[in-house]
């Protein structure tokens, strides 16, 4: 059972990933960003989550290095974006993040959109920053269980993570047990639905029996269904609302009531038919 922000996952390879971490998606670069990661690391959180397309590295790496917090207590994770995948291209978008954030390694590589055609040299790269010690752990985000079948059949390495859009109007239940069969930690980007759930009757009618918001309901729905979760906020009153989510325990029937909101209803874009800007 997850009882604190402290609490973390373990990866197939050992290393630590905390549960619940800071989205930083639409967060504009510099003060806001800055903030943002203040309000979260004095909240407790230890994991921040950014990427190449979300233009906002540089903050993200001012405000680690103000922070005061050991770099080898933070977990830190970033993305290659489309349009730089291939071999030689995400060794050099690696470098690049790697700049602009500061720092000398990475916790966590993400593949941000399965390119096809792409995607498996991209990986070969990958697992070449991770065997030189560059970053921590590797994985993708957005893949189906048929990108991660055919990645497999050339990886020499399994993903150590694969972050995807996870809610409950979007359970993605084959997924879910097709990554714990292979040892891959399911994370979840867009974890509220951009909001959308938020008047569910249901989820306020548990919420009021717990003393808690529908919003601190789904984020611990995520955490017992364990499926590290990312939530994005700007303002740091919510920011620590999202982390008092460790004090109480959904019921199994709970959370069988909120599985049952499922409609495979995506807020962001189908991978199969994503249109991938290059």
């Amino acid at each position: 059972m997850i009882h604190s922000i402290s609490d973390c996952a373990v990866l197939h390879n050992g290393v630590r990933m905390p549960w619940l971490g800071l989205g930083v998606y639409k967060t504009q670069d510099g003060e806001e960003v800055e903030q943002a990661v203040k309000a979260a690391v004095e909240a407790g959180y230890r994991s921040i989550d950014t990427a190449s397309l979300y233009h906002n590295e540089r903050g993200v790496g001012k405000a680690i290095q103000a922070c005061g917090i050991p770099r080898e207590d933070l977990f830190i994770t970033t993305k290659i974006w489309n349009s730089n995948q291939g071999y030689d291209s995400t060794l050099y978008a690696f470098e690049e993040s790697l700049k602009k954030l500061g720092l000398e390694y990475l916790d966590l590589y993400l593949i941000h959109w399965p390119v096809k055609e792409k995607y498996k040299e991209t990986w070969r790269a990958m697992e070449k920053l991770y065997k030189d010690g560059l970053v921590r752990a590797i994985g993708v985000s957005n893949f189906h269980v048929h990108h991660l079948e055919d990645l497999l059949t050339s990886a020499h390495i399994i993903p150590m993570v694969n972050q995807v859009e996870f809610h409950p109007r979007l359970t993605q239940k084959t997924l879910l047990i097709f990554c714990k069969e292979k040892g891959i930690q399911l994370e979840a980007w867009s974890p509220l639905m951009r909001g959308r759930l938020l008047d569910e009757p249901m989820l306020n009618n548990i919420a009021r029996k717990h003393g808690k918001t529908p919003v601190q309901v789904i984020l611990r729905w995520d955490l017992q269904h364990e499926v590290v979760t990312i939530p994005k906020s700007v303002h740091a009153e919510r920011i620590a609302a999202n982390a008092d989510i460790f004090d109480f325990t959904l019921s199994d029937e709970e959370m069988r009531q909120i599985d049952a909101l499922n409609r495979n209803e995506r807020s962001g874009q189908d991978p199969d038919h994503f249109h991938f800007d290059f």
